[in-house]
């Protein structure tokens, strides 16, 4: 059975082995994030809706399920927001119902979290990871780039009310540093005022991996990340390490790496062109990139049509 809406499993730095479970087309979001290596977002909404059919995708996790897989997690991700979709709800419990022993995750941008709906649908989850990378107006009108219909205030309300509903669910709440805009004394003062209110498990700070939508955003060092911690101490914060293991997973398939490498050697291509050659998800995509990313095999370079990535001439 070939799947249009489940990806991986791919080995992922957080949760170990996770299949990917996408709700929506590319690249519907409530966001436009400058750092976003998924892609400009072209359908930018808080509508909610049932954006791909939901008995599409219970019918591909039952086929995929029905093997019994080795699986830390299943995660609502892909390439958009995974609660924009109306039926998120009924898919999340046809799991737990169905597959009780798997562990369920949601990646979220967190926005849509002051709907009572959504905060009740989702509150089944075993873990939800939501962003917060603004708490001043500013700085979330120019890293977040949102809905105009959608209020930073209203955002973070929502983000504590559902952390008082559902103290069970764990929550691990990601701060994406961009240099120049959040990282100030005076952001992170108030960061660390309203993520002690939000009161996540832990506060997970992350920065730029690769390139971005916006070629202006540059990764944070690992000592600004630090200092950073630092001040938001003694909160459980931590910094999301480089993912550095995925070949001890056998899901990290060798021969697409290969295969990455000798397309990009051959003519350098996007991201959205890989996924067309190879068949990928753009979230699996991103995990193989970034390991090449990391072993110094590829370089990359914005263009008038995005991102190219070349194989390194030594390889």
């Amino acid at each position: 059975m070939a799947y249009k809406h489940l990806f991986g499993p791919v080995p992922s730095r957080r949760l170990g082995i996770s299949l990917g479970v996408d709700l929506v087309p590319h690249k519907v979001c409530s966001l436009n994030c400058v750092y976003c290596e998924v892609g400009a977002t072209t359908n930018l909404t808080i509508k909610r809706k049932e954006y791909v059919p939901a008995q599409e995708v219970i019918s591909e996790l039952s086929d995929f399920l029905k093997n019994k897989p080795e699986l830390d997690y299943i995660t609502f991700s892909g390439a958009g927001e995974p609660t924009l979709n109306s039926k998120i709800g009924a898919i999340i419990n046809f799991i737990k119902k169905k597959y009780p022993h798997y562990k369920l995750s949601l990646l979220s941008n967190g926005t849509l979290f002051y709907d009572e709906a959504v905060r009740k649908e989702v509150g089944g989850v075993d873990l939800v990871l939501p962003s917060l990378d603004a708490v001043t107006s500013a700085a979330f009108l120019k890293i977040n780039r949102p809905n105009p219909n959608l209020k930073l205030g209203k955002i973070i309300d929502g983000l504590i009310q559902f952390r008082m509903e559902y103290p069970n669910t764990t929550m691990w709440l990601e701060v994406f540093i961009v240099p120049g805009i959040n990282d100030t004394t005076a952001e992170i003062s108030k960061m660390k005022q309203v993520l002690t209110k939000i009161s996540p498990d832990r506060i997970q700070l992350n920065t730029l991996d690769r390139p971005g939508i916006a070629d202006w955003v540059q990764p944070a060092s690992k000592q600004q990340l630090l200092e950073i911690k630092n001040k938001l101490e003694p909160l459980p914060v931590e910094i999301i390490a480089k993912f550095k293991s995925a070949r001890k997973y056998s899901s990290y398939k060798q021969d697409i790496e290969k295969t990455i490498l000798e397309t990009i050697s051959r003519r350098p291509c996007t991201d959205k062109d890989l996924c067309e050659i190879l068949g990928l998800h753009i979230n699996e995509l991103n995990k193989y990139l970034r390991e090449l990313q990391q072993k110094d095999k590829i370089t990359s370079e914005r263009l008038k049509r995005g991102i190219f990535f070349r194989a390194k001439q030594n390889n």
